[in-house]
Parts: C-alpha cells; structure tokens; sequence
C-alpha cells in the first residue's frame, strides 16, 4: 500500500477502504509520509468529501493513533459537551458543574481560541494559578475530587489530529466537514464518553454562517459519534449576537462564576437557559432521567441550592486555581478599571450585529489571539449592553471596552461600533436562540 495511490483514489472520487485510511493515519502519526502527501489528501477530502463509512473510518484511526482514556471504573455516566465556537461563548464553564453535581462524570477536552472566538482554556487561566497541562494521572484525580475536569490536548491524544490540524490551516482546508467531524470526535472520543452534546453555531459569529451548513455538520458529528459508540445530539444556536453581557476571559469568567452565584440579569439569562438546556440533555444522554424536562428540573435544584458552585469551587481548587474566585470573583480575577465607551452612531433599533467583528476587536486589543504564539491579557474583554431588537438613541452607551492600554482599547471600540447596524424599524423577526435540535 502506498501513499500516492490512496490519495489518487480519493482524488479521482472513489471511496477508501477502512484499512487504507488506518495505513494512511497511522504513516502520519509515525511520520512516515510527508506533509506534501498529507496535504495532496486533505484537499481531495475537501473537493470530494467522505461518505459516512470513510467518516467513521477516518474518525476511528484518529481516536487511536493514541491513547484512550479509561474511565470505566467510575460508577457514574461520562459524558461531554463541545461547541463549534464562537463570541462570549462561555458556556462550558456552567455545564460542566451543572452536569457533575446532578450525577455525570464530566472529562473536558478543550481548547484555545484563536481569530475571533474564544477559547474554554484561555477563560480558565484568567483565574490566578488554574492549570489546564494536567497529566492524565493529575485529570483522574480532579474527576474523582470534583466531578469534572478541564484539560487541554495532551500529547497522548489523538496524536493525528494535531498534526492534521496544523496542515488544514496551512492548506485552506480547514472549512472540509469530514475534517472537522475526524477533528472533534477523535479527541471526545479518547476521553471514554458514553455520551456527547454538540452545540453548533450560527450567525455572524459563528464558524457555520449559514444555519444549511451549520446543520450538515451538526448531522455529521451525530452520526459519526453514534457509530463510535457515544450516544450524540446536536443544538444548531443562535450567534447573531454576542452570548451573554461579557466578551472576553476574566469578564466571561466572572459573568459565570456570578450566574452559578444565582446572579441573574437580563442580558445573562440566555447564557443560563443553554448552559441548562445542553446540560439537560447530556443528563438524558446518561440516562440518569427519561425527558429533557425532569433533567432541566434538576438541573435547576442544583443549580437553585449551591450544589454547582461548590463542584466548580472544588474544580477550581483541584487544579490548582484560587478558589477565592468563587466568593470574591471581582478581586480575584485580573480585571481593569479603564474603559472606553461604545455609542450608538444613531437613533433607531439595533438590527444586526456583526459579532465577527466584535470577536475580531477584542482579540488585536490583547484579549485574544491573531497568531497562535500570541499572549493573551485576561482584562481586556467588552460588556455588551443592547440586543438585537433594542431601541437607541444616537449618543446611548451600547458598551464599554475595558483594556489598560488606552490606544488599544479606542480602537477596538470604534471596530465594534461599526459592528452594530441601527436601523429606522425593528427587526420583523428576533431568533430563537435555540434554532434546531439534531437527533439522528
């Protein structure tokens, strides 16, 4: 079996044999074929797609080009959730200990951001002294002292998809489905789930613009997942707007650690009803409760007596964090006092917001990343003060950037009050913020 015939097969639209994809991921994880090669492969996937059968197959070899973690000694469901990204999306941050305190054992694989959506392990270091490098021994025991863990991507997981991912980027493959689903999958995979809740978003701040693509992918990681063995499901959500009040790693954290506190504002709720709703549904995924009903309700009795917030004050204590963070979050975390005002151009009603836009000011202003070698300031962030729908006045504060450096910090605010399009009418129509449920 060589290289070049599995890639002229591909090339010229024929579908590859499970065994021809496992020689082919297993020569990448050895570094046994070139990148030239592994490149001339990833571009025939990207023109001619896989079937389901090559996705899984595909999916498969990756999860064991290394190791698979084994949970199966713990009496209690495994189950995770991953979001396809986007702007204040902060969500992994509530489910993790709204699922572990109602009973599931949680193993977060996550990531970094990079352009304009942030990332789970950026937010988590905003907290004084948390690691997200545990070793595999170091993440067993945070699940067996607080129910869940966070960790980024070890080097003993899924060893292909980091070396794939690299060459997508460099390739302009990265958009491929097939790509995207091995990519997820693999890594969910390795960390022994049962079960999986995809969040998959769309809208101007999403990866998925258009909700027919959103909802291809979100039928392909279900399908994929669920030929593996991982019971999967898949919301298709609203990113027209930023999620939330709080764009930005300290302002998100703090807007969560608040939310588990029963801090409630109107601009918060929609980040508390997801965190619920796919928390909920990792729970009948578990099958710990029969409906998507009795799972929110006691979603709600954790949440509602303090349970999640002393399960993420034992996360955070057990990786090392300041769990301080979780009775004083604003002197805890690293945060800024300089602001500058954001202002509505005009008169009207906000109609569309270009959330890209708003992820892409917040990140050249220090608060994210443009290259990955970047270093992230954790205070610079942007607290959203209108939603689609709202009525303006030219002049009115639609919200503030909080950045140290003043130059910066003006920039980013002037990036994001082009961002929102103010209009003479309302919007005929608002989004649901949940727009699909993808079950098979």
């Amino acid at each position: 079996m060589r290289p070049q015939d599995i890639i002229r097969k591909k090339r010229d639209g024929e579908e590859l044999l499970p065994e021809e994809i496992a020689f082919f991921i297993s020569g990448v994880t050895r570094d046994e074929i070139a990148n030239y090669q592994v490149s001339a492969l990833l571009m025939a996937i990207f023109l001619n797609g896989m079937t389901d059968a090559e996705q899984s197959a595909l999916t498969q070899a990756m999860l064991h080009s290394g190791e698979i973690l084994d949970f199966s000694d713990i009496p209690k469901p495994k189950a995770d959730k991953h979001s396809t990204g986007g702007v204040g999306d902060k969500t992994s941050l509530l489910i993790a200990p709204f699922a572990a305190a109602a009973g599931v054992c949680v193993p977060m694989i996550s990531g970094r951001g990079l352009g304009h959506t942030g990332g789970t392990l950026d937010k988590l270091e905003s907290i004084p002294g948390y690691r997200v490098d545990l070793s595999l021994k170091e993440f067993r025991s945070v699940l067996d002292q607080a129910g869940f863990a966070m960790n980024g991507q070890t080097s003993e997981i899924a060893p292909a998809d980091r070396k794939l991912y690299s060459l997508r980027d460099a390739t302009a493959t990265v958009e491929a489905i097939p790509l995207i689903v091995a990519s997820i999958i693999s890594k969910k995979g390795a960390a022994g789930l049962d079960a999986m809740v995809i969040d998959v978003k769309t809208g101007s701040g999403a990866f998925m613009r258009a909700q027919d693509r959103a909802r291809e992918l979100a039928r392909a990681l279900v399908r994929t997942g669920n030929s593996l063995g991982v019971k999967s499901q898949a919301l298709i959500t609203d990113m027209n707007q930023p999620l939330g009040r709080a764009v930005g790693n300290s302002l998100e954290v703090l807007e969560c650690i608040e939310l588990l506190r029963g801090e409630v504002h109107e601009g918060t709720r929609p980040v508390l009803e997801l965190s619920i709703e796919l928390a909920a549904r990792m729970i009948v995924l578990s099958g710990l409760e029969p409906s998507v009903e009795a799972a929110g309700a006691r979603v709600r009795k954790v949440h509602e007596s303090g349970a999640a917030l002393e399960c993420f004050q034992k996360n955070v204590e057990a990786q090392g964090g300041d769990a301080r963070v979780c009775d004083d979050p604003a002197q805890v975390l690293p945060l800024t006092d300089a602001s500058v005002r954001v202002e509505s151009a005009r008169s009207g009603f906000v109609a569309k917001v270009n959330t890209e836009e708003i992820g892409h000011a917040i990140a050249e202003a220090g608060g994210g990343r443009v290259r990955i070698e970047d270093r992230i300031d954790p205070a610079v962030g942007f607290i959203n003060e209108v939603k689609i729908g709202d009525a303006v006045r030219a002049g009115e504060l639609i919200g503030l950037v909080y950045c140290d450096d003043s130059s910066r910090g003006r920039r980013a605010a002037e990036r994001i009050q082009t961002a929102y399009e103010i209009d003479d009418a309302p919007p005929t129509e608002l989004a649901f913020l949940i727009k699909e449920v993808i079950e098979d």
